[in-house]
């Protein structure tokens, strides 16, 4: 008879990928079902957000995403981003292993920091990553006025 060393631990990280897997499963399932949250929270994109000196730089991912199909707007100190990952086309003479990747309609809101002026707000897209700069407005500096005395 063989000694097998025994390692409590070994299993523990596929045992992990199958729970994550399974609550995904029933999740991404779930809002399917229900269309509302199906339409608003179907995928979300990925952000970075960089606070610079004179501005902020939110950069987004959104692959496969037209330009046309995003809608970027400011209202009370809220950036709201808005848009549509649309189906390509559907194999029809095939069968999916698995379908990973997700579509519909998608919003992101950030609260800014401060009051903006959305009109100088600059915004790029390219190869798949919205590139917004929102410059920060100038500080309010204490003037200081000289009286002559007479």
């Amino acid at each position: 008879m063989a000694i097998v060393r025994w390692e409590p631990f070994r299993n523990v990280a596929t045992l992990q990928d199958r729970i994550n897997r399974m609550f995904d499963d029933v999740f991404t399932r779930a809002a399917a079902e229900n269309d509302d949250e199906a339409v608003v929270g179907g995928w979300r994109p990925s952000v970075d957000i960089i606070d610079k000196t004179d501005s902020i730089v939110i950069n987004a991912e959104l692959p496969g995403v037209a330009k046309e199909d995003v809608s970027v707007e400011v209202k009370e100190n809220i950036l709201t981003l808005k848009g549509e990952r649309k189906i390509e086309k559907e194999e029809a003479d095939g069968l999916y292993y698995r379908k990973e990747r997700l579509y519909g309609k998608f919003q992101r809101s950030f609260t800014l920091p401060m009051e903006t002026d959305s009109e100088k707000i600059k915004a790029s897209f390219k190869d798949g990553v919205l590139n917004l700069e929102i410059p920060k407005p100038e500080e309010k500096k204490p003037k200081q006025v000289t009286i002559n005395i007479e």
